[in-house]
Formats: structure tokens, C-alpha cells, sequence
């Protein structure tokens, strides 16, 4: 651990986050939450807050009924004095969410917040206020910057399990107190059905929370909509959220196994009653940005696009990456031209431009899909390729020449400090490219770090493409598929720079926050 002290949120954990604490909805085995209809709006799937910077923050919550949002903010949990913030009406158009963005904060600076939920007929009548805190961004560079990143929720059918505790693994993230955590991708499994029970290795069983809309792949906006309020049944999430803000991205899981742009589902999956991803897609990407706060998909945002940076401070910029949106087909991914590639053209262009106006010690590249492990594609019967990488260790082809021309930019324009962080497939690794050992020559040194998953099955190590000369300095995987949750190999990754030497410390860490890995990269430099 570093040795800077933590945020001051200690006295929060034990005051105004108890009321999101005691948010523990009734759900049994089976059951879908059952709220209190006494009148006043409801808060029950707790709060969140998003895409925090120096003075500003998106705050977000969902009633249970048509409800004028109320948000007050106070620099103590007293709320002496609080400011005042009117939010959206939130109804049925929503699934009755909604976000407020609170501007002009005080940067480096604990921000204790409440919601207030009221009748939309009588100001007055207002629901239980839901309280949580966050912290601004420093500008002060002394006050360095430590954040968590995973992914890969609730998949192959390994949902909330009550036996266990829930997701356990955010207990143990909130325990680290980061200054936000950035979710790389497969936030539900919308593809993925959740039963009342599967059967263990060892003969035991797990035993699921159950809802109508994770009984089937989802399709229709009100399925979508419920994968993701599914997650929030969790207490321990719920906690989370109150405590720590996120940065969300998106991959295939959100809408399907793999998809791409385009994609026509064959008849023969007989699970999909309509055969259109773009449908799909279009349905998740708004249920996507109705229950999580992100600066570029709230209403009223003009860039209506998961990709965006996040400036933290003179230390951190957060590149945050959709490689599903814009991407090509999924194929073998041997062409040698790709102008498409996975990012799409528009897309890196904006990602160079970006990367080259940052002014940070350190351009965290959120990937979320790994460059140079082998992902494969069988959903259509052929060998096709989900990611970069195809297992073909020459020169770049396919999708490959994308990242090439990227990484050739940021070699010519010396562009120093850029890591890659990523979760997909479901293991923890370390990689270190080194074009003395690529095919592909014409870059500098760096380092992709992989973890998650976060409550999902777990899977052997994917192969490594020597096309840019990856390394495995470090790996934690099961030798068999799909280990669950209750076998291990759950991870989360921390990155913790300090505000002093400017060095970035990644700490690899299992499910109970115990470390595995640690590498200490130096500033300043365009290769590592």
C-alpha cells in the first residue's frame, strides 16, 4: 500500500453511508424487489455517482414511481447549510432514473450528498433522503490519484449469490477507499440467463437471486432495463456506489456475445426472437445510459458516445475506449488493409488528437479488449476473431494495423506515460510489449494489464500474438473453464500514483483484496 492517506471518508462509512447501507431491498430466493408503496417516493436501488472531475459530478438514482429528483450537497455529512440541486422528473421514459450534474464544487474536496425523491403533485412530500459522498478531482498534483478497475458481472450464470454473501469482491474494493473505480466492460450479461441454481464441480450448489427478465437473453428495452437493475439488488454494490464514484464503459456483453455492428443472428439460435444486433444494440446503449451516470450518454448530451476522456488532475487522463460500437466484422482478420479496424477511423483519430493535448504524467488508455491476447470468435462456426489479436505473430493484419498506426503515433510525437488497462477474459495478467521481440518494430515499450473477472465464470490464460512482442510477466488463471465464483479467480486491479515522485504503482489483487502483483512504472518516459 502507499504510504499517502487515504480520502477522509472513514467518518462517512460510519454516518451518512449507513442509510445506504440499511437500503437492504427484500429479496429472497426468487424474488424481484418488493418497495414500500406508502405514498412518497421511493430510493431503493441506491445512488451513484459518475465521470466525477475537478467541479463537477454526475449524481444518479431511480424511483419507484414518477418523482421530481432533489439532490443537496454539503462539505459535511451534517448538511449544514446544504446547496441545493433540482434534478430531472423521472418516469416511465427513464425507467424512472435519472441524473443531475452538480457543477462549481470545490476541486480535492470531500462532497457528501443526498438525494430526495418528491411528489411530482406536491413539492412537500418527499421519499427517504439517499445519502453518499464522493471526492472531487485534485488539482494539486501532491495529492497523487488511486483508483480500481474489473469487469465482467454476473456472467455464465453465476449471479447474486446470497449463500455467499453477494458480490463480495466490493466490500473488499470499498475497504481500499479509490478515488473512483473504472469498469472496463460486460457491466451485466445481457446474453446470459440467470437460474435459480447451478450444480458445482464438487457437488454442492449455487443458489441465485432470480428475476423475471434474467429468465431469458434479453431483447425487448424493459429486458435490457432489468439486467441492469438486476446488479443492483446487491447490497454490497449498492455500498459501493454510495462510496465510490465509476467510469463505465461497455463491451459485448451488454448486448450479445461478440456482437458487431451489422451482424444478422442466425436462425438457428432459436433464443433470439429478433435477429438484429443494431436493434439489440440500440435498445442496450439506452438502457446503458439510463442506469449509469456518464457525462457523454445523459440526456441533453451532444456527443451521445460511450468514448470520452476524463482529466484527473495533473497526474491522470482516462482514455476510455469503445471497441464495440465502430468496429468491423468479426472474420479471420488477415486482410492488410483495414482503414475500419475495431475503433473505427473516426475514433482514433479523436484518440490521437486527445492523447497528443494531454499535458498528464500519466494517459491511462481503458481498453475493453485486450491488444495482444488471442480472443477467439466461434459463435457463427467459423474461426473468426473477437479482439485485436488473431495468433498470427508477423507483421500487423486486420485489426491489427489500427493499433499499429496508434502505436506508431505515439512512439513519432513522444508521447510519454501511456498504459493499457482491460478486464474480457476472465483472468489476471501482466504484459509487457517490447518491439525487440515484435514483428512490428516501429513503437516504444508499454504495458497492458488485465483483470476481472468480477463476479463471473473463470477461464484458462488466453494465447499470446507476437506480432508486437508481448510478455507474460505475470498470469493467475484456472486450467479448467469456467471456474464460478465460489472456486476463485475473481480479481480487480488498483492503480495508485503517487503525488510525490509521480511513479504508478499497479497492484493485481484477488477477490479478497490480497495482492498478487506489483510493478512500479517511473514517469516521464515513452517506453517502459
Amino acid at each position: 500500500m502507499s504510504d499517502r492517506p487515504f480520502p477522509g471518508r472513514r467518518s462517512v462509512l460510519r454516518g451518512s453511508l449507513a442509510a445506504s447501507a440499511a437500503l437492504t431491498l427484500p429479496v429472497g430466493l426468487g424474488a424481484a424487489p418488493a418497495f414500500a408503496r406508502s405514498g412518497r417516493p421511493e430510493a431503493g436501488w441506491g445512488v451513484q455517482t459518475g465521470d466525477v472531475t475537478a467541479d463537477s459530478g454526475l449524481v444518479w438514482v431511480r424511483a419507484d414511481r414518477p418523482a421530481r429528483m432533489i439532490v443537496e450537497t454539503s462539505a459535511t455529512e451534517s448538511f449544514r447549510a446544504p446547496r441545493r440541486w433540482q434534478g430531472p422528473l423521472l418516469g416511465a421514459g427513464t425507467d424512472f432514473t435519472g441524473t443531475t450534474r452538480l457543477h462549481g464544487l470545490p476541486s480535492g474536496e470531500q462532497i457528501h450528498y443526498r438525494v430526495l425523491l418528491a411528489d411530482p403533485d406536491d413539492p412537500r412530500r418527499t421519499g427517504e433522503p439517499v445519502t453518499g459522498t464522493f471526492r472531487t478531482v485534485s488539482r494539486r498534483r501532491r495529492d497523487g490519484v488511486r483508483f480500481l478497475w474489473s469487469g465482467d458481472l454476473a456472467g455464465q450464470g453465476w449471479g447474486i449469490n446470497p449463500d455467499r454473501g453477494g458480490y463480495r469482491i466490493y466490500e473488499a474494493m470499498a475497504k481500499l477507499d479509490p478515488d473512483f473505480f473504472l469498469c472496463s466492460g460486460d457491466n451485466i450479461y445481457a446474453d446470459g440467463p440467470i437460474a435459480a441454481t447451478q450444480a458445482l464441480p464438487d457437488g454442492g450448489t449455487w443458489r441465485n437471486v432470480t428475476t423475471e427478465e434474467k429468465a431469458k437473453v434479453a431483447e425487448t428495452l424493459a429486458d435490457f432495463r432489468g439486467n441492469f437493475r438486476y446488479n443492483l439488488l446487491d447490497a454490497n454494490l449498492r455500498r459501493f456506489n454510495a462510496q465510490v464514484p465509476s467510469v463505465i464503459q461497455w463491451d459485448d456483453h451488454e448486448v450479445r456475445n461478440n456482437w458487431y455492428p451489422g451482424e444478422v443472428i442466425a436462425t438457428t439460435d432459436t433464443r433470439y426472437t429478433e435477429k438484429s444486433v443494431d436493434v439489440l444494440a440500440a435498445r442496450a446503449r439506452r438502457a446503458f445510459g439510463e442506469y449509469f451516470p456518464i457525462s457523454t450518454l445523459r440526456r441533453g448530451a451532444k456527443e451521445g458516445r460511450v468514448h470520452r476522456v476524463l482529466r484527473q488532475g495533473p497526474l491522470l487522463d482516462v482514455f476510455v475506449l469503445d471497441m464495440r460500437t465502430y468496429r468491423n466484422a468479426n472474420s479471420p482478420d488477415d486482410q492488410t488493409v483495414d482503414p475500419q479496424g475495431i475503433m473505427g477511423r473516426e475514433q482514433l483519430e479523436w484518440l490521437k488528437r486527445e492523447l497528443s493535448r494531454s499535458r498528464a504524467v500519466w494517459k491511462v488508455i481503458a481498453a475493453d479488449m485486450p491488444i495482444g491476447l488471442v480472443v477467439p470468435d466461434t459463435t457463427e462456426g467459423r474461426p473468426n476473431f473477437e479482439a485485436v489479436a488473431q495468433g498470427d505473430p508477423g507483421a500487423p493484419l486486420g485489426r491489427e494495423l489500427q493499433i499499429a498506426e496508434l502505436l506508431r503515433f505515439v512512439k513519432h510525437r513522444r508521447i510519454t506515460g501511456t498504459v493499457w488497462l482491460t478486464a474480457d477474459v476472465h483472468h489476471t495478467s501482466a504484459q509487457h510489449y517490447q518491439p525487440s521481440r515484435a514483428a512490428f518494430t516501429d513503437f516504444e515499450p508499454f504495458w497492458e494489464f488485465v483483470s476481472g473477472p468480477l463476479n463471473a465464470g473463470a477461464f484458462p490464460a488466453s494465447a499470446l500474438d507476437g506480432t508486437f512482442g508481448p510478455e507474460r510477466v505475470f498470469v493467475k488463471a484456472p486450467t479448467a473453464s469456467n471456474v464460478s465464483p465460489a472456486g476463485g479467480y475473481q480479481f480487480f486491479g488498483e492503480v495508485d500514483i503517487d503525488g510525490g515522485s509521480g511513479e504508478l504503482t499497479v497492484r493485481l489483487r484477488e477477490q479478497d483484496g490480497s495482492v498478487l502483483f506489483t510493478r512500479t512504472l517511473r514517469p516521464g518516459l515513452v517506453g517502459q
